[in-house]
């Protein structure tokens, strides 16, 4: 049996047993075939000595069942790593950020608490789905929808307090600010409820955010302070109607307007959906059709288009520029979508077409205009979180097809934000993919447009594969530490990451000498004097630690 680091092989046979105790034997694993499942699947370290693995794990059904675990590990100084259902791959998966550490398995707390369709919220347990929810929700034939990432079959919990994103409306695509009261089991045992939660029998702990007093939620978002074991979410009321649009802009100098009107538009509400930059002249998908090329293949191009993208350089040739304008294809195609009562979108739709009207050349059409709701077999035709559908199509991504006959094995994501601006993409651009093809770095070997899952900030979201050699994995993690660092140069943050990179991405934050990291190490020495939670989450090390890991 695996023994966490500094742990006796007594104290840890001893928790183990106090664990079972607690749970029942058959939910508490320390086999190797067991907590192989516990792996990260895309580990950047796979199959290497400093891969990070679990020592043993267990799954309570209860939160008094976790509180009693965490007694349990701070009488043993037993470090614990909480997951809801560890699906997080390309950051970290189910794997603890320190090796050795016993996973807290929460999926078996998977109760769907409350699904209010007269105020649109949600409260759920960590174990609970995407598909879970959205189950329930067309089970009791609610009115609401859910805002789900790809794929759909993690926690809304856990996607969450990673702070991820999602596709419809932009009050809801930041799951985090849409999330109403938690109830979270501290690191001594103690239970705490947030928000108005903090008031008992309270009335209004999903309809009212902050409560009174300084509002603490946000410190239970990518850290090690606690285990969330319930959690409120706000949902978006069922709409009558969705309309999904293009606007075309022939050159490349069109990005700019293209973006600053998307930013206007988004702000004042008048295009509520998932906005989506591609660029068909640059053979470049929108995200949301991603699914699509990785399922039925890029879209042909003509042999003459094939050179002329051979020539470009940072996204530009004035030659492929012609080609487009002759050939009637946009350097930039921005996909808009809209929700709501069908004259109320249509109107929106005109008002974007007046603003959008100032580009020279620009192009409107409608692709698609649907009263709701629709049959969910409809959902497949198109991608299916923009109607508040989970799926797992996504990981066609990684699928071995004739356009791709030799996949990864994995991925790393490396998701910088930048400013939204044309600018900052053109920057970007160039700053990545010199650093990259100096690295040897298989990333922004073209043009790469971002995300816009956020409404202030564009975010890049690459894959670095993840192989079974170990010599090109090293290779690959040391570079992917360098773009982190080159990014943290320009000003540009990850917003996220996995474990492995942790450490590199929060050293980038390090404005007044690291105050920002030293805060955090002063919340935790308070919070958890024994560090039993999540050390190193985030970089967050107890101070028995500080100092001594990565």
């Amino acid at each position: 049996m695996r023994v966490p680091p500094g742990v006796s092989a007594g104290d840890f046979a001893a928790a183990i047993a106090a664990f079972e105790r607690i749970v029942g034997k058959d939910w508490v694993f320390t086999s190797d075939d067991d907590l192989n499942l516990y792996r990260d699947a895309y580990s950047p370290y796979l199959n290497e000595p400093e891969e990070r693995i679990a020592s043993a794990a267990v799954a309570p059904t209860t939160t008094e069942e976790v509180q009693e675990i965490v007694r349990v590990a701070n009488r043993y100084k037993i470090p614990i790593y909480p997951i809801s259902t560890g699906r997080n791959l390309g950051y970290g998966g189910a794997a603890p950020a320190y090796s050795g550490s016993v996973v807290v398995d929460l999926k078996r707390m998977n109760r769907i608490l409350e699904v209010n369709e007269r105020h649109a919220y949600a409260l759920v347990e960590p174990g609970v789905s995407y598909f879970d929810l959205y189950n329930y929700i067309q089970e009791h034939k609610l009115k609401v929808w859910i805002d789900c990432p790809d794929p759909g079959w993690g926690s809304p919990v856990g996607n969450s307090i990673d702070r991820g994103g999602g596709y419809t409306n932009a009050n809801f695509r930041n799951h985090f600010d849409s999330h109403c009261g938690m109830e979270v089991v501290l690191p001594d045992g103690e239970l705490l409820r947030t928000g108005m939660g903090a008031i008992p029998n309270s009335q209004t702990w999903q309809a009212y955010k902050t409560g009174c007093g300084p509002w603490v939620d946000g410190i239970f978002s990518q850290s090690n302070y606690g285990v969330v074991t319930k959690m409120g979410f706000w949902l978006m009321p069922q709409p009558e109607a969705y309309m999904r649009c293009t606007v075309r802009a022939p050159r490349f100098s069109d990005l700019g307007p293209l973006v600053d009107t998307l930013s206007y538009l988004e702000n004042s509400r008048i295009t509520t959906g998932f906005p989506d930059l591609s660029s068909p002249l640059l053979s470049y998908p929108p995200i949301g059709q991603i699914q699509l090329w990785n399922e039925n293949g890029p879209p042909k191009l003509s042999d003459e288009h094939i050179k002329l993208l051979a020539d470009v350089k940072q996204g530009y040739s004035a030659e492929l520029e012609a080609y487009g304008v002759k050939e009637g294809i946009p350097y930039w195609e921005l996909w808009l979508s809209f929700y709501g009562p069908m004259e109320v979108i249509e109107a929106s739709w005109r008002a974007t077409q007046r603003h959008y009207g100032k580009i020279d050349g620009v192009q409107f059409r409608v692709v698609d205009k649907l009263n709701l709701p629709i049959d969910p077999s409809t959902a497949e035709k198109y991608h299916e979180p923009e109607l508040g559908v989970p799926s797992l199509r996504i990981f066609s991504i990684g699928a071995r097809t004739p356009w791709n006959p030799t996949p990864s094995h994995g991925h790393m994501w490396f998701s910088p934000i930048i400013p939204r601006t044309a600018e900052a993409i053109i920057e970007a651009n160039r700053v990545f993919s010199e650093a990259a093809r100096d690295l040897g770095m298989p990333l922004f070997k073209t043009f790469t447009l971002p995300a816009c899952f956020w409404e202030r900030s564009f975010v890049f979201i690459l894959a670095t594969p993840v192989t079974e050699d170990p010599a090109t994995n090293k290779r690959y993690r040391e570079g992917f530490k360098k773009l982190i660092e080159v990014g943290g140069k320009h000003g540009w943050g990850e917003y996220r990451t996995a474990p492995a990179f942790q450490k590199t991405v929060m050293d980038q934050y390090s404005y007044n000498n690291h105050a920002l990291q030293r805060f955090h190490e002063t919340l935790k020495d308070a919070i958890d004097p024994n560090g039993i939670m999540s050390p190193g989450r985030y970089a967050i090390w107890p101070k028995s630690l500080r100092g001594v890991q990565s």
